[in-house]
């Protein structure tokens, strides 16, 4: 057995895991877009708000190309298999970020064709329809999806070289009809809510939006709760995908529970990421004065919990997206599903240089949030959104 590709496969999607955590994170543009009518009750401060936004809508946008990207690059079986044929959904995304990137690129243009209010609602849009519909569709790496998958058909130099196809009806909006995929679509929805409420704290000085938004955390973390809490119960009591040492998937009670008892570390990273989101929630909504640090309390929380859900779903021997038509055979792992040793291996060399370039994220990030805004900042800043 080489234990070096082993490694490699694994490093691999712990780095996908990440990156998908990171992208849960980011998201907070995407839940802050949802409250646009909600905090903002004048045309000023909606555009202060959508500004504040503005400023970050490019990193979940680039966030999320990546994702894409490292999963076509590292786990292509999935990539044909789940882009190939569950292509409504991710058409869907798609289409829900580009609305997202046109409306501000014109909502504040002169004279625009729509008005102001159509690129607001199509923001709203993304923010509803985008997060709901990438946790909808994680949720299917825990319940599977319908999709059959030949691997003998890699080795056809002719012919049909349709390796995956696609069996549910739908082409991947079927996700919607399990109520396990719902849940953790809505828990994504509220806690975008929730991370765009705490980053709004965090950026904007204005007494009546912050008053509105500390309101507005409460209301959306008890449906948080609910949806998540559900979601983790199901999981965690449900029959899971595993897999043997001959690499056949077959069905394991409580799987997902042990792969949390078996991996200790990844329970931790998990616990921690909840206690986080809990500390950041709670301490914005109890503290007698304003306090604007909880979106990196609850922000960091959010990447720890999801990527400890996304390793759960991957490793200790872990079918990470499991086919529900009729053979288990035709379940994905990080196994059977990876690029080659080679391909892996150079790509982990280019990994390297990540740390450089979330020094430089962090860097301008900081620079762009140097100074909190303001009302008068809408009138006098050279770029409004």
């Amino acid at each position: 057995m080489d234990t070096t590709y082993i490694f490699l496969q694994q490093y691999w999607w712990f780095l996908v895991s990440l990156l998908g955590a990171l992208l849960v994170f980011l998201m907070f543009v995407q839940g802050g877009q949802t409250l646009i009518y909600t905090l903002g009750k004048t045309d000023d401060e909606r555009t202060l708000i959508i500004n504040c936004l503005g400023h970050k809508w490019e990193f979940t946008f680039t966030t999320l190309v990546t994702f894409g990207g490292a999963f076509f690059a590292s786990f292509p079986l999935f990539y044909s298999t789940s882009f190939g044929g569950a292509y409504w959904v991710w058409i869907a995304i798609l289409l829900f970020f580009v609305l997202q990137a046109v409306s501000y690129e014109f909502r504040s243009k002169a004279n625009n064709l729509l008005g102001k209010k159509t690129y607001e609602w199509f923001l709203i849009l993304n923010g509803l329809f985008g997060t709901v519909l990438v946790g909808t569709a994680v949720g299917t790496f825990f319940t599977g999806s319908m999709f059959s998958v030949d691997q003998t058909k890699i080795a056809n130099l002719g012919g049909n070289m349709a390796i995956s196809q696609w069996e549910g009806p739908a082409y991947g909006l079927e996700a919607v009809l399990n109520p396990v995929n719902v849940a953790l679509g809505l828990a994504v929805f509220f806690l975008a809510r929730i991370l765009g409420a705490l980053y709004i704290i965090n950026t904007i000085d204005n007494d009546k939006i912050l008053a509105r938004s500390k309101k507005h955390l409460l209301y959306n973390t008890i449906p948080f709760l609910v949806c998540f809490l559900f979601f983790v119960a199901c999981i965690l009591l449900k029959d899971g995908f595993a897999v043997n040492d001959a690499g056949k998937v077959f069905m394991e009670p409580y799987k997902y529970l042990h792969n949390f008892l078996q991996m200790p570390v990844v329970a931790a990273i998990f616990l921690l990421g909840v206690v986080g989101v809990l500390v950041g929630i709670g301490y914005t909504l109890f503290s007698k004065t304003i306090f604007t640090k909880g979106i990196w309390f609850a922000g960091a929380g959010a990447v720890f919990a999801v990527l400890g859900l996304l390793l759960n779903a991957g490793w200790n021997n872990t079918a990470y997206y499991p086919s529900l038509y009729g053979d288990l055979q035709s379940s994905l792992t990080i196994y059977n599903s990876s690029s080659s040793k080679f391909t892996l291996t150079a790509m982990s060399i280019v990994s390297l240089f990540i740390p450089f370039v979330l020094a430089y994220i962090v860097y301008m990030w900081r620079l762009i949030n140097k100074k909190k805004l303001v009302l008068n900042d809408i009138q006098t800043e050279t770029h409004i959104y």
